[in-house]
C-alpha cells in the first residue's frame, strides 16, 4: 500500500489523474473482439485505430516491448506496447503500472506471429490507481466466505462468477418479457407494511419514528397484489424483494427474490400450462436450451411431470410396502406417521420426508391439505383439500401457486382457523388482516396467483449448489474491524 499509494504522488507528479478522467471508448473488450476475431491478419492491415479501456490484468515485459493484457465485462484482449512507438511520458507512465490499475489506449489492431489479435499501442492514458494487492497471479479466491463477503474481488478475479449473475439477469429479463407478451402489467407493492402476510414465516420488525409504529419488512406481497386484482388490474407482477426472519442454508437466504404474478379468470390448472410455458423458456433464454445440468443431473424443463401430493407420497415411498389410495385418504394411518396434530399437516409432513428431496427432475405437486394453505381456494369434491400446486426440481421447492381464494367469509374462517394455530404455539401462523378482508367484500373474480423463486430458479440455471452463490451480498456475520482505514489514516499522515 506504501509503495503504490508513492505512486499516487508520482503520477500527480507527472500530470496524470490517478482518479480519474472520462475515457471516450471506440469499443468495449467483448464488442471488440466480436467485431475483430473473424478478420485474418491481412484484413487488419488497413490499420483500424481503436479507443480501450479497462483493468490491466497481466503484464509480460521484454526489453523496450510489452504484452499486457487488458480487461472489461468479463473479456480480456492482448495490448503491444514498444517504447519507440508511443511517447516517453506514455512510456514512463507504463513502467509505472501495477497489475490491476486502470488504463485507457488507442491503436491499431494487428495479429502477433502466434495469430492472437493485439492491440498496437500509440498513446496511453491513466485512469484509476489500484491500492491493495489482487490475488496472486490471478489464480482466483478459493476462500468461500471470503468470496461472498468481498464480492467485488470475486468478480474481478474468478471469471466464472461474473457468468453466473450474467445468467440471473437472463433469468429475470426472460420472466419479465414473457409475462409482458402476456399483458401483465409490473406493480410495485409495499416492503414495509403494518401487517405482514402472504406466507408462512417470521418478519423483522422495523420502527417508523415519525408515525411511531412498528412495522414489518414484506414476507411476501401477496395480499397486496390480490388488492390489485379487486380494483380492476387482471394481469399483475411484482419481481420483489422478501425478507423472512428464519434460518441460513444452501437454499434459504433471509433477503431473497421472487417473482409473484396474479391471473383473473384462470385457476391452479391454468397456471400449471403458463408454468410450464415460462419456465421451458426461461432455461432457453439463459442456457440455450430447455435441458440444464446440476449436481450431475440432467434437468428438463421441456415437460413438467404432475402428481398430486397423495399421489407423489405414494409413488416416492421407500419404507416397505408403498401406502395404498385408502390409507393416504385416512386421517389415523396419516396422523399415526407423524408429530403434527391434524391429518393434513401429516400429509404435507410425510410428503416432505418421503418425497421432496426425489423429486430431480421438474415436477409439478398439486392438491395440498387445507391446514398448510390458508390463501387457497377449497376443492369442490374434497373440502379438506385446495387448489394448490408447487414445483420442484433438484429436490427443492422453486415455486408455489394456487386458485386465490375470493369467498371473505371462508377467508375469515381461515384467518381465526390461522389464529389458532398462533395460540397453540405456531409462529409462523397468518394474522387476521382486516383491509383484505374488506377488499375482497368489494368482489374478487376468480383468479390464479404464483411465486417463483428466481434465487433457486437461477441456482438451477448455472448450476450452483448454494443460494449464496447466486446473491451478490449474501447476509453474513460482520466482521471485526480490519483495521484498514487506520493503516490508510497513518500513510496519509506519512
Amino acid at each position: 500500500m506504501e509503495q503504490r499509494l508513492a505512486r499516487v504522488r508520482q503520477l500527480e507528479a507527472q500530470g496524470h489523474a490517478p482518479y480519474g478522467r472520462p475515457f471516450a471508448f471506440s469499443h468495449t473488450v467483448p464488442e471488440l473482439l466480436a467485431h475483430y476475431t473473424p478478420k485474418t491478419a491481412e484484413e487488419l492491415a488497413v490499420n483500424d485505430r481503436v479507443r480501450l479501456c479497462g483493468r490491466l490484468y497481466t503484464i509480460r515485459r521484454m526489453g523496450k516491448a510489452a504484452f499486457a493484457h487488458l480487461g472489461q465485462n468479463g473479456e480480456r484482449v492482448q495490448i503491444y506496447v514498444k517504447k519507440d512507438a508511443i511517447s516517453a511520458r506514455d512510456y514512463d507512465l507504463f513502467q509505472a503500472l501495477d497489475l490491476g490499475d486502470f488504463i485507457g489506449v488507442e491503436g491499431y489492431m494487428f495479429r502477433t506471429r502466434t495469430g492472437e489479435l493485439s492491440v498496437h499501442v500509440e498513446t496511453l492514458e491513466f485512469l484509476s490507481k489500484i491500492i491493495l494487492p489482487m490475488p496472486e497471479k490471478w489464480h482466483g479466491i478459493e476462500d468461500v466466505e471470503l468470496r461472498y463477503r468481498q464480492r467485488y474481488l470475486d468478480l474481478i478475479a474468478n471469471p466464472d462468477v461474473r457468468k453466473v449473475f450474467v445468467t440471473r439477469a437472463k433469468v429475470i429479463s426472460s420472466l419479465r418479457r414473457q409475462l409482458e407478451a402476456r399483458q401483465f402489467l409490473e406493480v410495485e407493492t409495499p416492503m414495509m407494511q403494518p401487517l405482514y402476510g402472504g406466507a408462512a414465516a417470521r418478519p423483522f420488525v422495523t420502527h417508523h419514528n415519525a408515525l411511531d409504529i412498528d412495522l414489518y419488512l414484506r414476507i411476501a406481497p401477496e395480499l397486496y397484489l390480490k388488492r390489485l386484482i379487486v380494483g380492476g388490474l387482471d394481469r399483475v407482477y411484482e419481481i420483489n424483494r422478501n425478507f423472512r426472519n428464519e434460518g441460513i442454508s444452501t437454499h434459504h437466504n433471509p433477503e431473497f427474490t421472487m417473482l409473484e404474478f396474479y391471473q383473473a379468470y384462470t385457476d391452479y390448472r391454468g397456471l400449471m400450462d403458463l408454468t410450464g410455458e415460462l419456465l421451458a423458456q426461461v432455461a432457453i433464454d439463459a442456457t440455450g436450451g430447455t435441458t440444464v445440468e446440476f449436481d450431475g443431473n440432467q434437468l428438463d424443463f421441456a415437460t413438467l411431470r404432475r402428481y398430486t401430493m397423495r399421489e407423489a407420497v405414494i409413488e416416492f415411498w421407500t419404507n416397505g410396502a408403498k401406502p395404498t389410495p385408502e390409507q393416504v385418504h385416512d386421517p389415523e394411518w396419516l396422523l399415526a406417521r407423524s408429530h403434527k396434530k391434524t391429518a393434513g399437516e401429516a400429509l404435507a409432513d410425510i410428503f416432505e420426508r418421503t418425497a421432496e428431496h426425489r423429486l430431480i427432475q421438474p415436477t409439478i405437486i398439486y392438491d395440498y391439505p387445507v391446514e398448510v394453505s390458508p390463501l387457497s381456494r377449497n376443492k369442490p369434491d374434497d373440502p379438506s383439500m385446495v387448489e394448490r400446486f408447487e414445483i420442484y426440481a433438484a429436490g427443492m421447492e422453486i415455486g408455489n401457486a394456487y386458485t386465490e381464494l375470493n369467498d371473505p367469509q371462508e377467508q375469515r374462517r381461515r384467518f381465526d382457523m390461522q389464529i389458532a394455530m398462533r395460540e397453540k404455539g405456531d409462529a409462523e401462523a397468518h394474522a387476521m388482516d382486516e383491509d383484505f378482508l374488506r377488499a375482497l367484500c368489494y368482489g374478487m373474480p376468480p383468479t390464479g396467483g404464483e411465486g417463483i423463486g428466481i434465487d433457486r430458479l437461477t441456482m438451477l440455471m448455472t448450476g450452483s449448489k448454494s443460494i449464496r452463490d447466486v446473491i451478490l451480498f449474501p447476509l453474513l456475520r460482520p466482521e471485526g474491524p480490519n483495521g484498514l482505514a487506520n493503516r490508510l489514516r497513518e500513510l496519509d499522515s506519512a
